[in-house]
């Protein structure tokens, strides 16, 4: 087991992170927009090329299949001598997309600009992170991974919103062009300030693949596929929990919304300097165990008052967003010394999109089988609780 709290340094030693970190920071951002923008566009997609909303929502679909599939596999190719290289190509790949796909001329060209804005963003974060914690300082890597995973979180919390208020006022492309905007500011700060990062030790794809066959990764990935049931998978359904609850049925799903997205940025702040201090196999669990607590408390909540679940539904975003900091560190550590722990963040994002595919897939049956929505919550609970109990022998042995 690797030594997760080596390498520390006196607390007077830590400097500020380099700024390199923050501007990867940037172009997380963007991607956290991009990820589910076409989300709250498909309206205005729709009506604009005449398809129907079911179609149009394939576009979110085409972005996170892309970016959970295709970045392995590109960053599985990247050559060892690449990685500067291969993080500024991921973000120079992103930009244009994004404006490519403004200037789409139909929805076809649309689609596919989408998949290729996916796998992009899934290179450069997966990229990114690796990159930040290169940079920094022994002490800091916890912090440098939180900063780039609140980047992403603030993408998704305030800057969809951000994008929507500007598509209503300056038609659905403004959306996109913002997305891109972003992202060429960081690139082109990366370029200017993106120092040469170490070369991976060269490894055939044949050994790269051999990743998966690591009991310790596989571990790690399964902690956060059930996290992903769990967390994101639940996500899908606060509007139907809410209508369940008292008095919420006339209620506006939105500060539920935002309570869910601003405690993800507020866990994804909080956890960095946690992340420094304790053994990251240990504050998985701590973080798991306020996940499960918080799916339990929701359904306590509604029933009592609609009101009463923005508590327990900050708590279960930011548990949610803060879980992949701890979960990040491990991969990097355990796969340190064959230099491919880059290839192991992109599966752990795979790992993500493929456990939200899935509970939303099995919240879709639970409720088409007219089970009470009370039970949702509790199933969601039961995975994150057996996520947990996977969890804690890892950390005993930490």
């Amino acid at each position: 087991m690797s030594d997760y709290s080596s390498s520390r340094t006196p607390v007077s030693a830590v400097a500020a992170l380099p700024a390199t970190v923050y501007l990867i920071a940037i172009g997380a951002f963007a991607l956290g927009m991009a990820s589910y923008v076409t989300a709250g566009l498909m309206p205005m997609i729709a009506g604009a090329f005449s398809v129907s909303l079911a179609m149009a929502a394939q576009l979110v679909t085409a972005f996170t299949l892309a970016y959970g599939l295709g970045s392995p596999l590109a960053v599985a190719l990247l050559p060892a001598r690449a990685q500067r290289s291969g993080l500024l190509t991921a973000l120079a790949m992103f930009v244009p997309a994004n404006g490519a796909s403004a200037l789409a001329p139909g929805f076809s060209s649309l689609l596919a600009w989408r998949a290729i804005a996916g796998i992009g963003a899934g290179v450069y974060l997966a990229l990114g992170i690796a990159a930040a914690a290169g940079v920094s300082a022994p002490r800091q890597r916890g912090k440098a991974i939180a900063l780039i995973m609140g980047g992403m979180a603030g993408g998704t919390v305030l800057g969809v919103p951000l994008s929507l208020l500007l598509a209503q006022q300056l038609g659905w492309t403004a959306a996109l062009w913002l997305v891109a905007i972003l992202g060429g500011l960081a690139l082109a700060g990366l370029l200017w300030q993106l120092p040469a990062l170490p070369a991976a030790p060269a490894i055939s794809l044949r050994r790269k693949l051999a990743l998966l066959a690591d009991g310790q990764v596989l571990a790690i990935l399964l902690v956060s596929l059930l996290a992903a049931i769990a967390s994101l998978g639940m996500y899908t359904f606060i509007a139907p929990l809410l209508a369940w609850s008292a008095q919420g049925a006339a209620m506006s799903v939105t500060p539920f919304l935002w309570a869910w997205g601003v405690g993800g940025i507020v866990g994804s702040v909080l956890v960095g300097p946690w992340a420094d201090k304790v053994a990251a196999p240990k504050l998985t669990c701590v973080i798991l165990l306020l996940l499960a607590l918080a799916l339990c408390a929701l359904p306590l909540a509604a029933r009592w008052s609609a009101w009463l679940m923005l508590a327990p539904i900050a708590l279960w975003g930011a548990a949610g967003w803060a879980l992949q900091v701890p979960q990040n560190q491990q991969l990097l550590a355990v796969r340190a010394r064959q230099g491919d722990g880059n290839l192991a963040i992109a599966l752990n994002e795979s790992a993500l999109y493929l456990g939200s595919a899935i509970g939303a897939a099995m919240g879709a049956v639970l409720l088409l089988l007219n089970w009470p929505m009370w039970l949702l919550a509790a199933g969601a609970a039961a995975v994150a609780a057996a996520a947990l109990l996977l969890q804690l022998p890892v950390a005993r042995r930490s």
